[in-house]
């Protein structure tokens, strides 16, 4: 996919990310999402931080988080943003970074991507809302999120099983199957398998997170 498509992608899903959230009462802006210590309101200013984040303000988070690993920096400065920053500043930068092409220093273009797509659904399930991702899209992000399998938690499910999508030209790796929709599998790469639905195969098992 060329780098054009893939941020069309990206601001594809920002444009929706922000129409969820400013659906959403103010009370859900507190509510837990599926990133464990994460609330909806912090997951939102994680997302349109990404175009935001400069060398200066990558210095400034290494800066702040001396001796932290890179999820350890990532979990407090998200925690940060989340008490600084209210819900209308956080819409307000939604629209104001619409189409931005800027990315934070040492990622790919893949990287907000995978942001945009795997955050709404950290926000939108524990909600009980649906949100409907491209297959396309989903399928360039859950092969990134594999190879960074080891940031994302989702190494068991790297080596053990064989991913199959219904509904996409995609699969990856050997061992027991496990099928189902191309966005379901980005969750599941994504190390959020303990909440993707509608997967079929025997090798659920041995997903992340779906058993001790």
């Amino acid at each position: 996919m060329d780098t054009a498509t893939v941020w069309a992608h990206i601001h594809a899903e920002r444009g929706a990310l922000k129409r969820t959230l400013a659906s959403l009462p103010e009370s859900a802006w507190s509510q837990p999402s599926v990133c464990q210590g994460w609330t909806v309101k912090d997951v939102a200013a994680h997302v349109i931080a990404h175009p935001q984040v400069g060398w200066r303000q990558l210095a400034g988070m290494m800066a702040r988080n001396t001796g932290r690993g890179y999820n350890s920096m990532i979990f407090h400065e998200v925690r940060r943003l989340g008490r600084t920053q209210t819900r209308e500043q956080i819409l307000d930068d939604f629209e104001r970074y619409d189409g931005s092409t800027r990315r934070v220093p040492t990622t790919t273009v893949v990287e907000p991507l995978v942001d945009a797509l795997v955050h709404h659904q950290d926000i939108v399930r524990p909600l009980g809302r649906r949100h409907e991702m491209d297959p396309t899209a989903a399928s360039l992000a859950a092969d990134r999120c594999l190879l960074l399998s080891f940031l994302m938690g989702s190494g068991r499910a790297k080596r053990s099983v064989r991913l199959v999508a219904d509904d996409h030209d995609w699969s990856h790796g050997s061992g027991p199957e496990v099928r189902g929709p191309m966005q379901e599998l980005l969750l599941v790469c994504a190390g959020r398998a303990r909440v993707a639905t509608d997967l079929t195969g025997d090798g659920l098992d041995l997903l992340d997170g779906r058993s001790d």
